[in-house]
């Protein structure tokens, strides 16, 4: 972590060229600092698996009571004490 503050912008720049950089503390793998194109096709990649789970869970329930995303967010920031939106 020291080097990699240390070295920032080196950092930021590896990502901006495509290459990522594993932050570690004390020998131990923490982070990472990635390219945002990565970031994103990882996200886009859950959100489209946690939407074919819910199609599929649909399917075999169609009974099955559905959430807003409202709903949902308020249940996950209930959990989380002290975590809200920033």
């Amino acid at each position: 972590m020291r080097d990699a503050r240390a070295h920032f912008a080196e950092v930021i720049g590896r990502a901006q060229a495509g290459s990522p950089t594993v932050i570690t503390r004390n020998g131990q793998p923490v982070a990472a600092v990635v390219p945002i194109e990565d970031f994103n096709a990882l996200e886009d990649a859950v959100d489209r698996h946690l939407s074919r789970e819910a199609d599929r869970d649909l399917a075999e329930n169609s009974e099955a009571r559905t959430y807003s995303m409202a709903e949902v967010a308020a249940a996950i920031f209930e959990d989380v004490p002290d975590q809200g939106a920033a």
